[in-house]
């Protein structure tokens, strides 16, 4: 068997078998398969699909990659949640922290940018001191004492994903629902955790476009999860436009703080809501309306806030050295009209080419740069309005494009709005 003849019986769409994937994953993992031609393979399980057989086999290869982490030391149950990406997505921290202040253990391994979309552990790398790199014993320590904490791929915990994963990421490679999946599950399953809620983003701004693939992947991650044993749910959101008013590091940590101290009212509150509702409903076998009104009063006493602050505290963040760049440019609207739409893709593209994200796996990411939006779906606009604020590295900046086009607009006829869209 050569790789070329993996490469080919994939492109040709045939089922790899077990030892065609042993082969070819785990040969790049040694280091005997060479990034182009595992870059050809992905590329062609992109293009060609996989069947649920090779989805649980390549799940396992990851997974075994490594060790499975022991979470037998913590005491009670363990829920665990992960977000298939979008624009502004913070609501792991949000949610961890509303679910790990009302009793429920929370251990959460985390992962970094993926193309357009955030990272978790790049946002939570911008509070100065902040580890996200603690041993078992001090993950399993802080779960059992604080209620969660947030630590990244470890080297050995699914290694074989984290290798492929960051392969994908600059190879055009993301966009697959069954390499999603795998590299999904492969993480959550090592990590331990008893029960697992799965938030499936699908729209211009998530990995995952159509209904129809939200489906499919929640179909075939749950699959994942009772052939290991584990309860999983799914909800399927969408992400058509940013999480939230901020995109960037550092500014998503300043918005997670608001929204934990009560003082946001958005679709974000609403969907982390949601979320920590179906993670304390399953924590705690209690109905949802129950787990709802829990959630509310976690948030409305402060005990979220404060919980999350304790987090920080526990791995080493300094909040108070928190810093965004101290250069912006606003971005003034070039036209008149009533909001309609918003485009996250461009967004997190925009994003990307501030520093706020990684174009190559050797990218280091800036922190401190990133954009605050000032105006949202259902506003009226005038010319020259600030529509957004860019966070920058210089304070010669100057955007390649009119970012008034990620906006859609009704246009304006007086103050009477026509019914036909324009797309400005």
């Amino acid at each position: 068997m050569t790789m070329m003849d993996v490469i080919n019986k994939k492109r040709l769409g045939q089922e790899l078998s077990e030892e065609d994937l042993e082969f070819s994953f785990l040969g790049y993992f040694r280091g005997t398969v060479p990034d182009y031609q595992m870059s050809a393979l992905l590329m062609a399980i992109c293009l060609k699909g996989m069947t649920d057989e090779e989805v649980l086999k390549v799940t396992d290869l990851m997974i075994h990659s490594g060790e499975v982490l022991d979470l037998s030391g913590v005491d009670g149950v363990t829920v665990d949640k992960h977000s298939t990406g979008g624009v502004g997505d913070k609501t792991t921290l949000i949610v961890s922290s509303i679910v790990a202040s009302l009793g429920i253990k929370v251990p959460k391994m985390s992962g970094r940018g993926l193309g357009h979309t955030g990272g978790t552990i790049d946002k939570l790398e911008s509070i100065p001191g902040f580890r996200t790199d603690l041993n078992r014993e001090d993950f399993i320590r802080q779960v059992n004492q604080v209620g969660f904490a947030i630590i990244g791929q470890t080297p050995h915990l699914a290694p074989l994903d984290k290798k492929v994963y960051a392969l994908r990421d600059v190879t055009g490679t993301v966009e697959s629902i069954p390499l999603i999946a795998s590299s999904i599950m492969s993480k959550k399953i090592a990590s331990g955790a008893d029960k697992i809620v799965l938030d499936v983003k699908v729209g211009k701004g998530a990995l995952l476009k159509t209904q129809e693939e939200a489906l499919e992947i929640s179909r075939l991650m749950k699959k994942i999860g009772e052939h290991y044993g584990k309860e999983v749910d799914t909800m399927i959101t969408y992400m058509d436009i940013p999480l939230g008013t901020s995109i960037g590091n550092a500014l998503e940590i300043l918005e997670v703080m608001k929204i934990l101290s009560n003082e946001e009212n958005n679709y974000l509150v609403a969907l982390s809501k949601a979320l920590a509702a179906k993670m304390v409903q399953l924590g705690l076998g209690i109905s949802i309306e129950d787990a709802h009104h829990r959630v509310e009063e976690s948030l409305k006493t402060g005990k979220a806030y404060q919980k999350f602050m304790e987090m920080v505290e526990a791995q080493g963040g300094n909040i108070g050295g928190l810093r965004v760049s101290a250069y912006t440019k606003d971005v003034l609207s070039t036209k008149a009209g009533h909001i309609v739409d918003m485009d996250a893709y461009r967004f997190g593209k925009l994003s990307l080419e501030l520093g706020g994200g990684r174009k190559t796996k050797e990218d280091k990411i800036d922190p401190k740069v990133g954009i605050v939006l000032k105006k949202k779906i259902g506003d009226d606009v005038k010319v020259g309005d600030v529509l957004c604020t860019l966070y920058v590295k210089e304070p010669e900046y100057e955007p390649k494009e009119d970012i008034t086009d990620y906006y859609t607009m009704k246009k304006l006829s007086g103050s009477k709005k026509q019914e036909n869209l324009d797309t400005i």
